[in-house]
């Protein structure tokens, strides 16, 4: 890993990426807060972190109740300026959905959520060759400093 001092924060020049494999059951969106929490500190993004942990907690919670695998994975992608967490699993015929949620609704409000703290927000399609093998939901979080 490359690394450089900048305004007296130890910043990430070349880009880092910290992955984490996991069955997709529902201990997992706790594991999912604890390893973009780790990766964030080790990578000086500490600003980042409660918003971080909101928007993984919701992807890997979707990954879990709604698509059909046995587990999931994280990537974390640490730039100097950013940060990047895709949440991904095999299963690409289910993608998120956005939804409005009625006042009274328990569910429904996350995506919109994650929209509103990150920079960016997409889904790509993962492929081995010509075959689709699953999906991305990948989100963008910015320092403001």
């Amino acid at each position: 890993m490359t690394s450089a001092i900048l305004s007296s924060h130890r910043r990430t020049i070349t880009p880092t990426t910290h992955r984490l494999s996991a069955p997709a059951d529902p201990s997992t969106p706790r594991l999912a807060r604890q390893f973009v929490t780790g990766a964030l500190e080790a990578t000086s993004h500490a600003s980042l972190i409660d918003n971080a942990r909101i928007c993984v907690s919701d992807a890997v919670t979707n990954v879990v109740q709604h698509a059909r695998v046995a587990e999931l994975s994280i990537e974390l992608t640490a730039h100097a300026d950013r940060v990047v967490i895709a949440v991904r699993d095999a299963d690409p015929a289910r993608p998120p959905q956005h939804r409005t949620a009625r006042h009274d609704d328990e569910r429904g409000r996350g995506l919109a959520l994650v929209q509103a703290l990150c920079h960016a927000v997409g889904m790509t399609l993962t492929w081995d060759g010509l075959t689709v093998t699953g999906k991305s939901f990948w989100f963008e979080l910015r320092d403001s400093g």
